[in-house]
C-alpha cells in the first residue's frame, strides 16, 4: 500500500512540475496575445464540440428570415448596405453555373459576393501578407437543401482577437470591417436598403 502511495506521490509532484513549468514558459507569450483571446477560442471550441464541425464553428450563418425576399433582393440589399458602409463591391462568383456547367444539372443557388475597403486591405497587407487571405470579404448567399437561403461569412473575430494584439490602428480598423459585415448580414437577412 505503501508503494502505491509513493507512486501516486511522485506522479503527483511530477504534474504540479510540469504545470509550473508549462505556466512559465507559455505566460510571457500569452501576455502578448490580445485580450479577447480566451473568449473567441472558448466561442470556438464551444461551436466546434456541439456541431463537431469546424466550418460551423468559424463561420457566421445568417437566415433569410423573411420568405418573400427572393435571391436577388438580399443580393442587392448586400451591395447596397456595403455602399452605406464606404464597402468596393467587388464582384460575384456565380457558384451554382459554374456546378451546372460541369455536372449537366440544375443546382441550388450558392453565390459568393466579395466585398472590400481598399483602405484597411492594404493595412492589413503592409502589416502581414499571409492577412490577404482573408481578402476580399466574402458573402455567401445560399439556397440550402431545402430551399431556404442563409447568409454566411468568415467569423473574423478570431483573426482580430485570436493573436498578438493588432497594432491599434490596424485593430480599430479591423473591427470597424468586421462590424460592418454583421451588419450586412443582418440588414440582407431583412432586405433592408
Amino acid at each position: 500500500m505503501a508503494v502505491i502511495r509513493n507512486i501516486f506521490a511522485v506522479l503527483g509532484l511530477v504534474t504540479l512540475l510540469a504545470g509550473g513549468y508549462a505556466f512559465v514558459a507559455i505566460a510571457p507569450i500569452m501576455s502578448e496575445f490580445d485580450p479577447g483571446y480566451m473568449e473567441i477560442y472558448k466561442d470556438f471550441a464551444t461551436k466546434l464540440l456541439t456541431t463537431k464541425d469546424p466550418g460551423e464553428a468559424m463561420m457566421w450563418a445568417v437566415p433569410v428570415e423573411d420568405p418573400s425576399l427572393k435571391v436577388e433582393d438580399v443580393k442587392e440589399s448586400l451591395k447596397s448596405l456595403a455602399v452605406q458602409n464606404n464597402f468596393l463591391y467587388v464582384g460575384e462568383s456565380a457558384f451554382y453555373k459554374q456546378v451546372e456547367a460541369v455536372t449537366g444539372q440544375p443546382y441550388r443557388h450558392i453565390a459568393f459576393l466579395s466585398f472590400c475597403d481598399a483602405k484597411v486591405g492594404k493595412m492589413m497587407a503592409d502589416y502581414r501578407d499571409a492577412y490577404t487571405g482573408f481578402m476580399p470579404c466574402r458573402v455567401s448567399v445560399v439556397e440550402d437543401k431545402n430551399g431556404k437561403l442563409w447568409l454566411y461569412s468568415m467569423n473574423l473575430d478570431m483573426m482580430i482577437h485570436g493573436g498578438k494584439r493588432l497594432p491599434e490602428e490596424l485593430r480599430t480598423e479591423a473591427l470597424r470591417v468586421r462590424n460592418v459585415i454583421w451588419k450586412m448580414l443582418q440588414g440582407a437577412a431583412k432586405g433592408e436598403f
